[in-house]
């Protein structure tokens, strides 16, 4: 019991650091977000009033307030997670509770949505304004690592099983994509699946077949639409037909800005390409402003950022008192990741544009938000690591001290297998008593 309490109590200490480095990685980077997004709006929101006739109004830095509001909102949801949510809330009424809502709000869009760049996928309800899939994500996950969890624990067995896969995940996930034509978010959810299927310890062979079939799904979704396939041009931009004014003009601007910046960029505010060459620079383009006006360095830092907290979100997963909360706190962990790396991916060249955020940095309040909430998940199972009680530790801190006489070398005692001192312990024993004694006789008779 010692043993194993000890091994809790360095699993709990060793979750602290871990702790500490997510929470400063997301705060420098939403930090970061909030500088960039100033920089990078600032001139579209000006010359959009310009062009209303409403100049002397404008807010130049309307887009950075509203991601301060939006950030708030995220904070205080991760806090609550952290401070009230326990992970294993998330496996009984409370996510049957939050799933219901998510898929709710999937069909409100596909009902009632406002379309925009092309994509029916935001949902306006009196003053809010929010997209349902990023927080829909979360729901498929948290369900995903439930019916893992039961099915581990045999509550889960056979046809029920198979069922609940089928009604609660592939059903739910392919209307999303069919609704809104979201293959990011849908690419981000299979990611998440994946990875509850690797931490929850799923055969290798079940997850290699998982990803042949998704590898597939996702050739026939991009050869299968005309607009995904034109998306291919990102690796020959130049060559789009329109000598690059088509739909390689965005990543040819998006090249052109990390060219400019160098290693150490033109300097905060001095962008070119976010004076309308670059769209969407402020949302899905940022990390080409990052280049531009920060360098290399600046966009090397953010890579950092995110890397630090891959491996302390991973960390935290780790330490988990749970199977149900390794999954949830690192599933939740890479995706925010994956979808950083994609969204960089995209802007540099390396696949073709997806429309997903920076998470952190790039403006979009339903996007900061769900992030937010996915950090709170990963906190509230950190903050449960540690399960031993004050008995456990105060055994574990037990020491037994042996006082021995400074004239005599100690030996360490040996045992046999059945607990009894060895016959050679036995002997050295034996023999440091007959010499003592005749040490004794010899003092004695030297006194008189």
């Amino acid at each position: 019991m010692a043993s194993f309490a000890a091994s809790r109590r360095s699993d709990a200490e060793s979750v602290v650091w871990p702790q500490v480095v997510l929470v400063l990685s997301v705060l420098a980077l939403t930090l970061i977000g909030f500088v960039m997004i100033y920089s990078a709006s600032q001139v579209s929101i000006l010359s959009d009033a310009a062009s209303a006739g409403t100049l002397s109004d404008a807010n130049p830095a309307e887009y950075l307030f509203d991601q301060l509001k939006f950030a708030i909102i995220g904070v205080v949801a991760a806090f609550l997670l952290w401070r009230f949510a326990p992970p294993e809330v998330w496996k009984g009424v409370g996510l049957w509770i939050v799933y219901a809502i998510a898929i709710g709000l999937l069909i409100l869009t596909a009902a009632m949505g406002t379309t925009a760049l092309g994509a029916q996928r935001w949902l306006v309800l009196g003053p809010i304004s929010l997209q349902p899939s990023e927080f829909a994500k979360i729901a498929f996950v948290l369900m995903a690592a439930r019916i893992l969890s039961d099915a581990q624990e045999g509550v889960l067995e056979g046809k029920m099983l198979i069922g609940q896969v089928i009604v609660l995940l592939i059903a739910p996930i392919a209307f999303l994509y069919e609704t809104q034509s979201d293959l990011g978010t849908t690419i981000i959810i299979f990611i998440g699946i994946l990875s509850v299927m690797w931490l929850g310890e799923v055969s290798m062979r079940s997850i290699l077949l998982l990803l042949g079939v998704a590898f597939v799904l996702a050739l026939v979704a991009t050869f299968g639409t005309g607009y995904r396939t034109d998306r291919l041009v990102v690796y020959n931009p130049w060559g789009d037909g329109e000598n690059g004014y088509g739909d390689g003009y965005q990543t040819i601007h998006s090249f052109y800005a990390f060219a400019e910046g160098g290693i150490f960029g033109v300097g905060l505010g001095n962008s070119r390409e976010k004076f309308d060459y670059l769209p969407e620079a402020e949302t899905d383009f940022v990390f080409s402003i990052i280049g531009e006006e920060l360098g290399m360095i600046g966009a090397l830092l953010v890579i950092a950022l995110f890397l630090a907290l891959l491996f302390a979100g991973l960390r935290i997963a780790r330490a988990s008192n749970s199977r149900f909360g390794s999954m949830v706190a690192g599933s939740c962990t890479i995706m925010i990741v994956f979808q950083a790396f994609l969204n960089i991916g995209c802007v540099i060249g390396l696949v073709p544009t997806t429309g997903k955020p920076l998470p952190f940095v790039s403006s979009g309040g339903s996007s900061l938000i769900a992030t937010f909430i996915m950090v709170g998940l990963i906190l509230s199972v950190a903050k449960y690591a540690d399960t031993t009680t004050v008995y456990d530790r105060r055994r574990a801190n037990l020491r037994v001290v042996r006082a021995v006489d400074d004239d005599q070398p100690y030996e360490r005692p040996r045992f046999t297998d059945d607990g009894t001192r060895s016959s050679s312990s036995r002997r050295a024993r034996s023999a440091r008593d007959d010499a003592a004694a005749l040490a004794a006789r010899s003092r004695r008779t030297q006194r008189r």
